[in-house]
């Protein structure tokens, strides 16, 4: 199961067991074989009266799996004549439940468990029968045993539709099988591709069915035989389940509508049309249909007023290839588009014919012999063929020209090449190959490769170019200068890595794996294909050898060498064979060698002696080899520079050491080029003595190319990098950069022809759409899902994978907001077209709306599960309208569009598209949805049945529909600006369409892309098209402006003319409006409104990956007021408002000769955080605070924090203590907890949301102040508390990352406050006020900031960039903060500087993170002494006196005299304490459980309190040595937390394997049991009395549970009767057993004595226990034996009750509920199911899980029904019922403990906890509960409702 790849593209499963030996299958009952007639193969024939005792079975032992991933199963099979049959399948799901799928001729009915699915076969009949007509009139198959004439069959059935549909589960494999009687069989087989048995190979290939799209033809083993000239469906069943169409009886597998029939290959009739006919619809159909037409039709319009009909022309038909006449069922005609249009679609027109020099890729004939529906809605046209029409189609064609591709590489970037006259670069990238000039960057293209091209070769004079592309071996050649395919040759082999011309061009060679994976070199003679001739094969060769690079000798054309792994060897080609010899490498033949390069010389004078070879290796060798003797003459080595010259370059020399891996090697006369891995490009004399030139690249550098002047030298990069180095200037030349991974969308800014895109490479990037340069590379951590540009400022924002959303500044390289409110991928981004709001959607549903015209972009609004889930609709899932009035979207489901008010997002209309086609047997599905422009008032809706429809955006009415817009599904989509135009995208193909749809050909289809188009949008100038996807197409758009005299369709349009393109220097600055500043032509000023346009531009493209378009002008809205039709309106009105601009913005642009520091400063802009522990990073939660949860009123609270069990080891520096006024206080979660050592009482300081990161105290102990980040993605808070009330006295938002760092100056009259590495910013504040006194920004990261303990004035910090000294100077009211940065000494290396404290008034010690400790001179601000005093970083120091205090994350707590610093003096040089003179010693040392992160000593340093991750604060006294616990905690998840039956203790259960037993109500840790290795998931108390009786029961993650006596503190014994996690654990209500749950839904009753399994409970199997509960209850009243009852909650919402007497061994079903949930579709898991007796009543079930609705469901096992139901705003975590009140506590994700009194329904919310709430419980007595959230625990004590 570890690999799936041996799986494709098929499994033979009778070849797969070997059957006939019957060795891994087993036979019973009469099973024997024959050669069948039919088949013309042997076959397997079951019989047996009784079809249970007559089967094949796979595999033979049930303990085994087939273990078969495959997503279909097929079965090649005949029923027997007059016989039943029954067929199993043993499916296993992702959650470990197998499920068994039976279909049989014997079921009447289908019928399901939750463990087995029965579906009855409906056995089909040979065509023409009697039987087909009978079962045609009965409208099913025949019922009951297969008929006479029954045939075979071939079965398909789609296991994960069926596991997902039926039973709501993931399907992971096929764990068995077996066949029982009555039936023939011949095979069966697994695959994960939909394959149709009537297709031949010969078929597949015409119409381009292919495995990576998930389809093609039944593979040859598995085909049924078709004589020649006949059917398949003639001849064979073909049935797939489930079926496309509606079928009665339901859930039935029978056969389909002859569909197949109706192919155009064999159909010869003559086009004949019928009228539409009529649907006869089920009922249920009819009222769902009837009842949307009710709300969608508008009543004022008549039956027979249909909107335009006559703008729809009636469509020619093409003859030759005629299809089905039923055109009204629109799933049958799409059904045989696909088998008839592709043999047309793969004439192109050649790439020579384009004309102006530019380049245009256009497929011609497709939509001439194509049909497609265009009808209004709901009258279907009459389709008729007529020449006239057909005269009709787009023009000009065609439409759009490749301008320029942004890419390189795809295949490989080791592959690009110089022209002779060294003024092209010639080049791939992905299926193209571009040609560009050096000096312009104006491209060429070659193209006619299907796939990614892997290699290519020049002749010596570059005037023939040779290609190949990977796959299946395709070479091209093609003569360059004209740009036109010469010819192409098929190769028997695959991944063609190497090609080489000769010199003259009259031998090409190339190498590639054949069928068997060996190495396959190809030699072709190329000499006569200038004149026309045939390319043919002179020689080949097979051989095991590794070839990485093959060249031509320049000298001989029958002369090549080769190398790759391990040999290096020269070949010849002699009488048509090819031969070749090794180069005998002695010593160096285990080595990889990566190129091979001739020394310079074209003269074929030269004596072979003289020909010198050079070779390279990964291992940094260069090999000088004698060509003529076959052996090597130098070896030379390249080594990295030595460390220590690291600071002066010192020549590259060769000797021993590690070498750098040399990628590519070229050879001029003068000089050697090697590229290498560490990215240098360097440049050697031919005796390597020392380099004389080099450049460093950013990544590795794949290829090097000498050109043939030798005065360039190309260089390309692994990244995607391509230039060339000049080698008289020195310069280096960028030629092209390119992402690395597919480009998942873009938007265009149209003011300064910019273009941003984001890459499934990390990486965010702006160009230049002019110059194709790369102005700014944002790198990410964050995967970024989608972009979108400010319609006018120099803004763009970026949503990323983990629903971060970040808006930037390009002018300045500034980070503008953060927004954290999605938890799920960014599938939307977009700006209003008037710049004021921005949105953003989730692939959680989510969907929120911000303020752009702020800069910090703040959240209005944030709207959960109303857009559509999943993200395939990314990264344009949202479309605005031109007016900015309307936003739309797919959602809340994937068949509902919905249209809302985009400035408070306030739903005005659903569409619902799934009934818009009543005719159509599935639910259409939207996917994409693009607004035309206002004026339109359409939103265009592409939908997964491969149509486009225009929806009123007023009545949501259906005005028109095409379908079949792309052959695979619409990805993207946009309208043009003048609504004339519509751009589609799907697969690798963009197509041009005529919006109106009044032509014949329609559209013109555009190909050049090697893999999916991700979006596709107009410029906002109009003239050009961008596509991305494996690169960055820009296209030319080259449709006329509109024509006044043959547009008919509005007057208006006819004034869209004179719109400016271009601003007057007369306009109104403030009014222009733009989509770009690069006019056509210049245009004179309007003067006359805009018309009303039904096309949005750029905007609403449905971006098949990147977020929402931002481009100026066009996203389409709703216009709320329609266009007047005067010229009175102002400028500002007549287009959508989407670009504002400025003149002087047009006028002086951003230069391109800044960008490079900018783009640095941007790319710095991600924040990293720093390699040290010391730094604060808040625990990653997935919940968020619900904001609309408040908190009681004070005095009123039903529940009141006791305590706070636990201590944040997360935390950094988050306790102080001070010892003389007895404070003691420190965090936990998101509660500050002041704790009383003397009584052990706390008291809590509640006023943060999220988890608390640092604390600080005031020297006076009278104010504390406490830290914490914002809530959904705000500003961190800063809470000041008066320690004597308790209360908040004033509270700080300043920094936008988490606060690292605070402290109190020794006045207490200034306060600090550091950010952490997202906000590199140190504030100062007044004590007194509070308010801003100065801030600083630093460059790099802070950890630790101190005063100084006698001067006021002076502060200090220490982060990554070194240390930092403040002073602060007071003029008046004004204060500065001036700050001095010093660097670490080079002494302790490359470190950061983690911590830091003042030692008297001239000393400061800081730490590192490699252990030294380092001494100041404050006045001097010099360091004069390091020692190292750990082995790992030190997080922690604290000076008192002469004692100095060190903690690290070695866990060593060490105290330092250091008396002996103050004698030192401030000298040049830094010296360690060991060699001054001066020592430091170590007094004592004491390792604690942890990391230490926080620590407070008294002034003697004799005893102090210390903090560690482990969630243990510390005791410590120097004076004995010694440390007590004074807090302990858990650090990872607490699982469960129970009281004991008496309440004298309690028990919590974590992550890590502990098990702790504490003490009340000290809540003192009494004893803890540690499990290595192990998770403890649930623990329990028994119900014994006695005190030496009491035990813990434990349930652990390896399937065991563990019994702890809490009197010996020892384990008792140790159970296993699960082989999966224990999710739940209970003792009986008497204690004689223990009932325990896997997480596999087995129930185990074990006995409490001797640990045996006394019964095991299955009725839950295959769904997770959530709960287990036990109660004394006499059972007689439901007429059960039984003393007490239990109950059990699984996660497929079932609750099973039982009445037992364990005594007795009885255990009875008492009762079984089941609640019924819509399919859940989140990411994360759903809901847990939770159930519990109600205290006073156990009659009463209360059940809480995933539904239809968030309830608490009172259920009564007396009257069997619910009684009652209590309304939830969230879905519940956690439930615990009270034995006192009669209430419920209630827990949820979003952070809310919910106290509910039964009865009334009152309650109160409590947000206390910083994460979602995991664990509830009530005490036995009902006043005391605990709630936890990860690793809080909280203790409220509970006073009443």
């Amino acid at each position: 199961m570890a690999s799936k790849g041996w799986q494709h593209p098929y499994v033979n499963i009778f070849k797969h067991v070997r059957v006939e030996d019957w060795k891994r299958s087993a036979k019973e009952g009469d099973v024997s074989t024959y050669t069948n007639k039919t088949l013309k193969c042997s076959v397997f024939q079951i019989r047996g009266p009784v079809p249970a005792n007559s089967y094949i079975l796979v595999p033979k032992n049930s303990n085994q799996s087939l273990g078969l991933t495959g997503r279909y199963f097929y079965l090649l099979f005949r029923p027997t004549p007059g016989k039943y049959f029954v067929v199993h399948l043993d499916v296993s799901a992702e959650e470990g439940q197998v499920v068994r799928i039976s279909f049989s001729n014997m079921f009447k009915e289908f019928k399901s468990t939750a463990t087995w699915l029965q579906f009855p076969f409906l056995c089909g009949a040979a065509k023409d029968s009697v039987y087909e007509s009978t079962a045609k009139s009965a409208r099913h198959g025949l019922v009951g045993p297969a008929p006479i004439s029954v045939r075979w069959t071939c079965l398909m059935l789609d296991l994960q539709y069926t596991v997902s549909v039926y039973l709501n589960r993931c399907y992971s494999h096929v764990k068995s099988i077996k066949l029982c009687a009555n039936m023939t069989v011949k095979n069966m087989f697994t695959s994960d591709l939909l394959l149709d048995p009537g297709v031949s190979f010969s078929e597949a290939k015409l119409m381009g069915l292919a495995s990576s799209q998930g389809t093609g033809p039944m593979p040859r083993d598995m085909s049924f035989p078709v004589p020649k000239g006949g059917s398949w469906h003639e001849l064979y069943d073909y049935i797939r389940f489930p079926s496309e169409g509606t079928k009665l009886p339901f859930d039935s597998i029978q056969k389909g509508s002859p569909r197949h029939e109706a192919r155009c290959v064999s159909n010869p009739r003559s086009p004949i049309r019928e009228k539409a006919r009529c649907v006869n619809l089920s009922k249920p159909v009819q009222d769902r249909v009837s009842l949307i037409q009710q709300i969608t039709t508008p009543k004022s319009l008549p039956r027979n007023q249909t909107p335009v009909v006559t703008n729809i022309p009636e469509l020619g038909l093409v003859s030759t290839h005629q299809k089905d006449d039923r055109l009204w069922n629109n799933d049958h005609h799409h059904q045989q588009e696909s088998a008839c249009s592709s043999s047309h679609e793969l004439t192109s027109r050649p790439p020579c014919e384009s004309d102006e020099g530019g380049f245009h890729v256009y497929v011609h004939g497709e939509e001439s012999e194509e049909e497609f529906i265009c009808t209004p809605v709901p009258h279907p046209v009459h389709l008729t063929s007529s020449k006239e029409t057909r005269q009709q189609k787009l023009l000009p064609d065609p439409i759009l020209r490749l301008n320029r591709i942004i890419g390189f590489g795809g295949a490989t970037t080791k592959c690009a090449l110089w022209t002779k006259a060294g003024d092209a670069v010639v080049y791939p990238c992905h299926a193209i190959i571009v040609s560009m000039k050096i000096s312009s960057n104006q491209q060429r293209f070659f193209i006619g490769h299907t796939d990614k091209v892997s290699a290519l070769a020049f002749n010596g004079n570059t005037t023939l170019l040779a290609s190949a592309q990977t796959g299946h071996g395709v070479v091209r050649v093609w003569n360059y200068n004209k740009g036109n395919c010469l010819a192409m040759v098929r190769v028997h082999a695959h991944s063609i890595s190497s090609l080489s011309f000769s010199y003259g061009g009259g031998i090409l060679c190339g190498v590639g794996k054949d069928s068997h994976s060996k190495t396959m070199v190809v030699v072709w003679n190329t000499l006569n294909v200038s004149k026309g001739g045939e390319v043919t094969i002179l020689a080949k060769a097979h051989t095991d050898v590794d070839i990485h690079t093959i060249k031509v000798a320049f000298f001989d054309d029958t002369r090549m060498v080769s190398c790759g792994r391990d040999n290096i060897r020269l070949w010849r080609v002699r009488n048509g064979s090819l031969r070749s010899c090794p180069v005998n490498l002695g010593e160096y033949h285990s080595m990889d060698f990566t190129d091979v390069a001739f020394e310079e010389g074209n003269s074929s004078n030269w004596h072979l002696d003289d020909r010198t070879l050079f070779a390279s290796s990964r291992s940094g060798y260069i090999f000088e080899i004698d060509y003529s003797r076959v052996v090597i003459r130098n070896v030379r080595r390249l080594l990295p520079v030595q460390q220590q010259h690291a600071t002066r370059r010192d020549k590259w020399t060769f000797y021993t050491g590690p070498g750098i891996a040399i990628n590519s090697i070229s050879v001029s006369s003068s000089f050697c080029a090697t590229g290498s891995e560490d990215g240098f490009l360097r440049l050697w004399p031919l005796d390597f003595s020392a380099v004389f030139l080099e450049a460093e690249h950013e990544g590795p550098v794949s290829l090097v190319s000498v050109s043939s002047d030798s005065l360039q030298v190309l260089a390309g990069t692994s990244t995607g990098n391509l230039g060339f180095l000049d080698v008289s200037s020195r310069g280096y030349n960028t030629l092209m950069r390119s992402h690395t991974d597919t480009v998942l969308g873009f938007s265009v800014d149209g003011i300064r022809r910019h273009l941003t895109t984001a890459s499934s490479d990390g990486t965010v990037r702006i160009w230049n759409m002019d110059s194709l340069h790369q102005l700014y590379d944002f790198v990410s951590e964050d995967s970024p899902s989608s972009v979108a540009f400010h319609p006018s400022e120099q803004v763009f924002s970026c949503g990323f994978s983990s629903g971060i959303v970040r808006v930037f500044d390009i002018s300045s390289a500034k980070l503008l907001a953060e927004h954290k409110q999605h938890r799920g991928e960014v599938v939307g981004l977009a700006f209003s077209p008037d710049g004021e709001f921005m949105y953003s959607a989730d692939s959680q549903g989510s969907l929120a709306l911000y303020d752009a015209s702020e800069e910090d972009h703040s959240a209005i609004r944030v709207v959960c599960n109303v857009v559509a889930r999943g993200t395939e609709r990314a990264p344009d899932a949202l479309t605005v309208s031109s007016d900015s009035r309307c936003l739309a979207f797919v959602g809340p489901s994937e068949y509902i569009v919905t249209i809302a008010d985009a400035r408070s997002l306030d739903e005005l209309l659903h569409v619902d598209v799934s009934i818009l086609d009543v005719e159509s047997p599935r639910l259409d599905s939207a996917l994409k949805v693009c607004f035309s422009p206002a004026s339109t008032e359409h939103l265009l809706v592409a939908t997964s049945a491969n149509k486009i429809l225009w929806v009123s955006t007023k009545t949501g009415r259906l005005l028109r529909e095409v379908s079949k817009v792309q052959k695979h599904q619409c990805s993207s989509l946009a309208v043009s600006e003048d609504s004339r135009y519509l751009l589609t995208a799907g697969h690798n193909a963009v197509k041009v369409w005529d919006y109106n749809m009044q032509l014949n050909i329609n559209s013109q289809m555009f190909i050049g892309h090697s893999q999916a188009i991700r979006q596709v949008s107009f410029t906002p100038d109009q003239l050009g098209v961008v596509s991305v996807g494996d690169a960055i197409f820009l296209w030319d758009f080259l449709a006329h402006p509109v024509d006044s005299l043959t547009d008919n369709r509005s007057p208006l349009r006819v004034s869209h003319i004179s719109t400016p393109r271009s601003v007057q220097p007369g306009a109104e600055v403030s009014r222009v409006q733009l989509s770009t500043g690069m006019p056509r032509q210049t245009a004179p000023l309007p003067s006359s409104p805009p018309p009303r346009l039904d096309v949005s531009t750029l905007d609403q493209v449905d971006q098949g990956v990147l977020g929402s378009l931002s481009i100026c002008d066009d996203t389409t809205t709703v216009p709320a007021v329609p266009v007047p039709t005067t010229g009175s309106r102002p400028s500002s009105d007549r287009r959508p408002a989407v670009s504002f601009l400025k003149v002087t913005e047009l006028v002086n642009p951003s230069p391109l000769n800044t960008s490079h520091m900018d783009a640095v400063e941007l790319k710095g802009k991600k924040p990293v955080r720093p390699d040290c522990y010391r730094h604060f990073i808040p625990r990653f939660k997935s919940s968020t605070l619900d904001q609309a949860a408040v908190a009681p009123q004070p005095g009123e609270e039903g529940i009141k924090l006791k305590a706070v069990i636990g201590y944040n080891g997360n935390g950094r520096g988050n306790m102080v203590w001070s010892p003389d006024q007895g404070l003691f206080a420190y965090s936990c979660g998101c509660v500050v907890v002041v704790e009383y050592l003397h009584t052990g009482s706390q008291r809590h300081l509640q006023g943060h949301s999220e988890e608390i990161s640092c604390l600080a105290v005031t020297n006076d102990a009278q104010t504390v102040a406490s830290a914490a980040g914002g809530s959904n993605g705000s500003k961190s808070l800063i809470c000041i508390w008066d320690v004597l009330s308790g209360t908040c006295r004033n509270t700080i938002s300043y920094h936008r990352g988490a606060v690292q760092s605070l402290a109190f100056s020794r006045d207490d009259c200034f306060f600090l406050s550091a950010g952490d590495f997202s906000d590199l910013e140190v504030a100062l504040w007044s004590c007194k006020t509070f308010q801003l006194l100065s801030s600083v920004s630093v460059s790099g990261p802070i950890h630790d900031a101190a005063f100084s303990p006698s001067a006021a004035s002076q502060l200090a910090c220490v982060g990554s960039e070194g240390a930092y000294f403040c002073l602060i100077h007071t003029h008046g009211l004004d204060v500065d903060l001036k700050v001095q940065r010093v660097k670490a000494p080079a002494e302790v290396g490359d470190v950061e500087l983690t911590a830091l404290c003042y030692h008297v008034d001239t000393f400061l010690f800081t730490a590192t993170n490699r252990g030294h400790v380092c001494v100041w001179d404050v006045n001097t601000q010099q360091c004069f002494m390091t020692w190292e005093a750990d082995e790992g970083e030190i997080g922690m120091l604290l000076c008192r006196g002469n004692r100095l205090l060190t903690g690290s994350n070695t866990r060593w707590l060490r105290m330092w005299e250091v008396e002996a610093v103050q004698g030192m003096k401030p000298q040049a040089n830094v010296c360690s304490g060991e060699d001054s003179g001066t020592m430091v010693v170590l007094e004592q040392e004491i390792m604690l459980d942890g990391t230490t992160v926080s620590a407070a000593f008294d002034n003697t340093m004799d005893m102090g309190i210390v903090g560690t991750t482990a969630g243990t604060l510390w005791y410590i006294n120097w004076s004995d040595n010694s440390s007590t616990r004074l807090v302990s905690g858990h650090k990872t998840k607490v699982n469960d937390v129970v009281f004991s039956p008496d309440e004298g203790q309690f028990a919590t259960c974590s992550e890590d394997g502990s098990v702790r037993v504490w003490a009340a109500p000290s809540n003192e840790l009494v004893v803890q049991f540690q499990v290595l290795n192990q998770a403890c998931g649930c623990v329990c108390w028994s119900p014994s009395s006695s005190k030496d009786s009491v035990c813990v029961a434990a349930g652990y993650s390896d399937g065991t549970l563990r019994i702890f006596r809490l009197a010996s503190s020892e384990m008792e014994m140790k159970l296993h009767p699960h082989r999966v996690v224990v999710t739940a654990i209970q003792y009986s209500a008497n204690g004689h057993v223990i009932l325990s749950a896997g997480k596999n839904g087995l129930v185990a009753v074990s006995s409490s004595v001797n640990g045996a399994t006394i019964r095991v409970i299955r009725d839950h199997k295959g769904a997770q226990i959530t709960t287990i509960q036990c109660v004394n209850e006499q059972c007689k009243n439901f007429g059960l034996e039984g003393n007490e009852m239990w109950l059990a909650a699984s996660s497929d919402r079932r609750v099973s009750v039982w009445a037992a007497d364990w005594w007795k061994d009885k255990c009875d079903l008492l009762d079984w509920l089941t609640f019924p949930a819509p399919a859940y579709f989140g990411d994360e898991s759903p809901p847990p199911s939770l159930a519990a007796f109600c205290p006073a009543d156990p009659s009463l079930v209360v059940y809480t899980g995933y539904g239809v609705e968030k309830e608490l469901s009172f259920y009564s096992l007396v009257k069997k029904q619910i009684i009652k139901k209590i309304a939830l705003p969230h879905w519940a975590t956690c439930i615990s019922l009270s034995g006192k009140s009669q209430l419920i506590a209630v827990g949820s994700k979003e952070r809310v403990l919910k106290l509910i009194k039964s009865t009334s329904g009152r309650f109160q919310d409590f947000l206390q906890h910083s994460d979602s709430l995991q664990t509830c419980h009530f005490s036995p007595s009902g006043t005391l509960l605990f709630t936890v959230a990860y690793n809080e625990i909280l203790l409220w004590e509970v006073q009443g409702l």
